[in-house]
Parts: structure tokens; sequence; C-alpha cells
């Protein structure tokens, strides 16, 4: 026996394969990447206190409209005295979709990027230096703005996070781990 579909049925399937790609295309957010590794798994010493203590090359896709500007905050949630931050930088361009290996250790960077203060007390990137034990997390953190902060370099964390309230259009994460 042949089943058709009668036109409410028809009308039914196309509202929900229209909502499906409706919703697939939303769902292709602010996504962050490494070359030097994947999401969860362990940071190249290169990229250590262990190395040459430099910043990995990352990528981006999936940039909401009406970006201005990228924040990434790189910090430890497994330090022994409280969350450590490895690395502060805003006003990274709107346009902009990585960060290229071994950023400059300064406080802005000749398209415009700033860079802040992180809690070594230094400007610019420091490493994953744990103490010896068990793996740490360091989570990248990638903010999507919609302006470009009215910020000094050298900010902190605390400072950042308080001035992008309000402007945060998507944000994403990539986790590395590293241990000694």
């Amino acid at each position: 026996m042949k089943r058709t579909l009668s036109k409410g049925s028809i009308v039914l399937l196309c509202i929900v394969f229209f909502t499906c790609l409706f919703l697939h295309v939303e769902a292709n957010c602010l996504e962050l990447k490494s070359p030097a590794f994947k999401d969860g798994e362990t940071i190249p010493e290169k990229y250590t206190c262990k190395g040459d203590n430099i910043s990995p090359s990352l990528e981006w896709t999936g940039v909401p409209a009406g970006t201005k500007s990228f924040a990434l905050i790189m910090d430890d949630p497994d330090a022994p005295m409280g969350i450590w931050v490895h690395w502060v930088i805003y006003n990274i361009p709107g346009d902009v979709s990585m960060l290229k290996e071994d950023i400059p250790r300064d406080t802005s960077l000749t398209d415009g990027t700033k860079q802040g203060t992180n809690s070594f007390n230094w400007i610019g990137y420091g490493g994953p230096c744990p103490p010896k034990g068990p793996a740490h997390r360091y989570m990248f953190k990638l903010y999507a703005l919609d302006e470009e902060l009215d910020l000094p370099a050298g900010a902190t964390k605390g400072v950042l996070l308080m001035r992008m309230d309000g402007h945060i259009l998507d944000e994403t994460r990539l986790t590395g781990l590293f241990q000694r």
C-alpha cells in the first residue's frame, strides 16, 4: 500500500527542515583552535617555562556580525594560589582571525592590539609553569566584542572583564594541559 503525504505534513516537514537548517547555521559560532595542540591535549613544551616560553599560534572562525575587536585571556584555574593569569591581550582588530606564534611582549602591537599585565606581573604572554604534580588546565578564552575598548595597555584581567561587560557578542575557549 502506497502512502502519500498530506499538504499539512509537507508544510510541517518544510518547517522542521528550515528550522534545523537555521539552527545549524546559528550553531556555527565562534571557535578557537591552535595548530600547536588540540583542545584538551598537552601544550607542547616550546610554549612553556620549560621551553622557549613563547605564545602559540591561535586561529578562530565563526566571527559574529558586528565584531569590532577581540580580547583573549589565558589563565590556569588549577594554580595552588587561585586562578593564575598567563596572558591578557585585547583590542585585536575585528578583521583579524589569528594570532601568530611568538607575539612580542610589547604593550602595544603595530595593529593597535594591546597587552595587559599577567600574574607574573609582566606584559604579554607567560607560558604554563605549574609546580610538580598533576597536569593543570590552561584556558585560552576568546571574546568577540562589539567595540574597541577604551582601555590603556597594561590592564589586568579584572579590569578587562569589567570593561567588556555588556559588549561580548560571543565567546569560546580552548583548553590545553601541562604538567612538570
